[in-house]
C-alpha cells in the first residue's frame, strides 16, 4: 500500500464575481514511503493548494486523500490536525518561524502539537543541521540559510512519514539552495521520510530522479503516478 494515495480530489475556490474557479483536479496520485518525488509547475496552478490539502490545512471538495491507512480526507479538522502534528512535516518557503523564540523554541514549539516536548532530540535535530551553537539565537539573528535550517530541524521533530516542502529554496541564493536541497534530501533519508517537495527551479528539479509535472496529475484523465 502507498504511504500516499489519493483518488479524484478536488478543490475550487470562489472569485470575487462569485464565479468557482477550480484549482485542483487530480484523479490518481501515489507516493509510496520513503520515496522522493519533485513536483514542478508555474505559479498559480496550484502547487502550494495541493501541498495545503496533503498536509490537511485544508479540506477537500470532493475526493479522497489516504496517508499511512487514514483517510485524511474524511476527518474532522482537530483530527486532521492531530494526524498532521505526528505524521507530516512541512518546509514552508517563508519559513514560518516564530521571530520572538529562539532556535530551539521554534523546534521545541513544533513538538508541543505531536507527542510532546523533546529537548534532547531538538537539539540533537539542531546539531544535525549545523545549528548546535546557535540554539539560544532568534530567527532575526541568523542568515536566511540558516533560518531554512531551522524550518528543517522543525520539520522532522515529531518524527513524520511525510515531509511536504513548498519551494524551500525559493529565498535561497545558488550556493545555500544546493546546501538546503542536500540537507532536506539527507535528513528524510536519514529519517525514513518520504519527500514531496515542490519547486519550479530546473536545477533543484534535475536533481530528483523521480520528477512530475503538476499539469500532468492536475485535469488530467489517467495520469501517471508519481
Amino acid at each position: 500500500m502507498p504511504l500516499l494515495e489519493i483518488t479524484d480530489l478536488r478543490k475550487a475556490f470562489t472569485a470575487p464575481d462569485g464565479t468557482a474557479h477550480e484549482v485542483v483536479r487530480v484523479p490518481r496520485f501515489e507516493l509510496e514511503a520513503r520515496a522522493q518525488v519533485a513536483l514542478s509547475g508555474p505559479s498559480g496552478t496550484g502547487k502550494t493548494t495541493f501541498l495545503h490539502l496533503i498536509a490537511g490545512i485544508l479540506a477537500p471538495d470532493s475526493g479522497k486523500l489516504v496517508l499511512d491507512g487514514v483517510e485524511m480526507s474524511a476527518l474532522a479538522e482537530p483530527a486532521r490536525d492531530r494526524l498532521r502534528a505526528t505524521s507530516i512535516g512541512y518546509i514552508f518557503q517563508t519559513f514560518n518561524l516564530l521571530q520572538g523564540f529562539t532556535a530551539l523554541e521554534n523546534v521545541l514549539l513544533g513538538m508541543s502539537f505531536g507527542p510532546g516536548a523533546d529537548r534532547s532530540r531538538a537539539e540533537a535535530l539542531l546539531r544535525r543541521v549545523g545549528l548546535g551553537d546557535r540554539l539560544d539565537h532568534f530567527p532575526r539573528q541568523l542568515s536566511t540559510g540558516q533560518q531554512q535550517r531551522i524550518a528543517v530541524a522543525r520539520a522532522l521533530a515529531n518524527r513524520p512519514k511525510l515531509v511536504l516542502a513548498d519551494e524551500p529554496t525559493g529565498n535561497l541564493d545558488a550556493a545555500n539552495a544546493r546546501e538546503a536541497l542536500a540537507l532536506i534530501r539527507g535528513a528524510c533519508a536519514e529519517d525514513g521520510a518520504a519527500l514531496l517537495l515542490v519547486s519550479h527551479d530546473p536545477g533543484v528539479l534535475a536533481s530528483f530522479d523521480r520528477h512530475a509535472s503538476l499539469a500532468e496529475i492536475n485535469h488530467a484523465s489517467r495520469p501517471p503516478s508519481a
